[in-house]
């Protein structure tokens, strides 16, 4: 049986990652969008949650393009594709700054700048994986807490901009910023060749063979990987969306103590990107995976059941964004050992698919539901089924069911084009 292995020892690897960082970090900054909803209702007279729905477009368009990146990587490269990446999502941000139409605003800073986004930050991460097979915990964490650590950042860059420049102009800077560092951090980026490799035939934690979507899709393992990423965002990205009325209506907070959370949630989350990552590598994925719902589920179940103090609340929340963080760091890692790195960013395209959904899904249940209590069991719920889903679930084609820590590896050869 056979694995593919990359590896070219006149290449400095940590170079890559550094550009790596650079371009996840100017992709992560469109999570500060929820500093410009106000501004923005207050200079052209639309409402708060109009102004907002931009946001929600650009979480599907950068979903959705994740669907297609791997495709167009394979025909021009991922140097390039990043740098037609960064300009088109500055040239979205820069466009923003002239726009007058609410409408014309969803199409630039939510198809056009969540479509530039998605296409890159698959593309990247997944090529990092390829160039260190051999850490894939590690690395995932390091490129998905860059990200983290972008909005983290850009909260304070972007609301001084705001605040000293106006809105409007703000989207200018933003965008000149954002476009300069994705293309600088591309011309450090190398193309990881995946080659085949003989692998230790008891390795029981990674795909014995490349995966292609058709034969990934045909595995039920990828429908239920599906369930357990859906599962991870519906609840993180729901409740860390809310975080500030959950604080006011079920917690009773004033205003500004709640909103702290916004701020602490983001420190959370970035932290469990950069700790649940490497650790997934020690002491197996899916048992950090299983062990992230099962706190997420104690979390929700208690802000839904616990009479709230302000202790207690910043505790769950800060739980509830600890593991999502987390999760979405061990996904691709996870993705790259069932069904192996070659197609990684066709592959992991697909089941991130999960993320999209998942951030509609919990709002929509609100709505349907009529409020926070009964979408909080419906979370709970789906956290313990794919909780029972990660401790059964194992590599496609392996009867084994052992769950050994256990990277089966050989010396990396890597190939850079």
């Amino acid at each position: 049986m056979r694995t593919h292995q990359t590896s070219q020892p006149h290449v400095n690897r940590w170079l890559i990652v550094l550009g790596t960082i650079i371009v996840q970090m100017g992709l992560g900054t469109i999570y500060t969008w929820s500093l410009f909803n106000q501004p923005l209702a207050d200079k052209f007279g639309w409402g708060v949650s109009s102004v907002s729905i931009t946001f929600s477009i650009t979480s599907f368009a950068l979903a959705f393009s994740t669907l297609f990146a791997g495709k167009i990587q394979d025909r021009i490269g991922i140097r390039k594709l990043t740098m037609i990446a960064g300009a088109v999502l500055g040239a979205g941000l820069i466009a923003s700054s002239q726009v007058s139409s609410l409408w014309l605003l969803y199409l630039l800073a939510g198809v056009v700048v969540g479509y530039a986004d998605g296409t890159a930050y698959i593309t990247t991460l997944s090529n990092l994986l390829k160039w260190f097979p051999e850490r894939k915990g590690l690395i995932a964490g390091i490129s998905v807490g860059a990200f983290g650590s972008g909005s983290l950042v850009f909260k304070y860059i972007n609301a001084n901009f705001i605040n000293t420049m106006g809105v409007s102009q703000a989207f200018l800077v933003w965008g000149l910023i954002v476009m300069v560092m994705i293309i600088a951090g591309s011309f450090l980026l190398k193309e990881a060749v995946v080659t085949e490799t003989p692998v230790k035939k008891d390795a029981k934690l990674q795909s014995q063979r490349n995966y292609t979507v058709k034969e990934m899709l045909r595995t039920k393992e990828a429908y239920l990987l599906f369930i357990i990423l859906f599962t991870a965002c519906m609840s993180g990205l729901y409740i860390i969306g809310i975080v500030k009325d959950i604080g006011v209506q079920l917690a009773g907070l004033d205003v500004s103590t709640a909103a702290n959370a916004v701020a602490m949630v983001a420190v959370f989350n970035t932290g469990g990107r950069l700790v649940l990552g490497p650790l997934s590598d020690k002491v197996g994925r899916m048992k950090v995976v299983a062990g992230a719902l099962v706190a997420t589920a104690l979390a929700v179940l208690t802000l839904n059941f616990v009479h709230l103090n302000l202790g207690i609340f910043f505790i769950c929340v800060a739980t509830i964004a600890f593991c999502f963080g987390g999760n979405i760091t061990v996904f691709p890692a996870i993705v790259a050992d069932y069904f192996g790195l070659k197609n990684q960013s066709k592959n992991y395209g697909i089941i991130y698919q999960g993320f999209g959904l998942g951030a509609l899904a919990g709002s929509f249940l609100s709505v349907l539901f009529g409020g926070f209590q009964t979408t909080f069991m419906m979370i709970a719920i789906l956290c313990a089924i794919s909780f029972f889903i990660a401790i059964f679930i194992s590599v496609p084609g392996q009867t084994s069911k052992t769950k050994k820590d256990e990277e089966a590896v050989l010396k990396p050869h890597y190939k850079a084009s």
